[in-house]
């Protein structure tokens, strides 16, 4: 049987951290609040999808490659 090795500190904690900012992302878009980078309001579900990875990528979440 094969073991898992344990996750070390940071990589949970690097998960959990773009799991907040997903999360939050998500929260502005279903208030309405999100914005592009250009300062236009956020309709499309994708692209809000988009803006959520791209931050949690720039906050060094692990994150798939697009």
């Amino acid at each position: 049987m094969a073991t898992k090795s344990p996750r070390s500190h940071s990589e949970s904690e690097s998960a959990s951290r773009g799991k907040r900012k997903i999360h939050k992302v998500m929260k502005e878009h279903k208030q309405g609040k999100l914005k592009s980078g250009s300062g236009k309001k956020v309709k499309s579900r994708k692209r809000s999808v988009a803006i959520a990875l791209s931050e949690a990528r720039r906050s060094r979440a692990r994150i798939p490659k697009r």
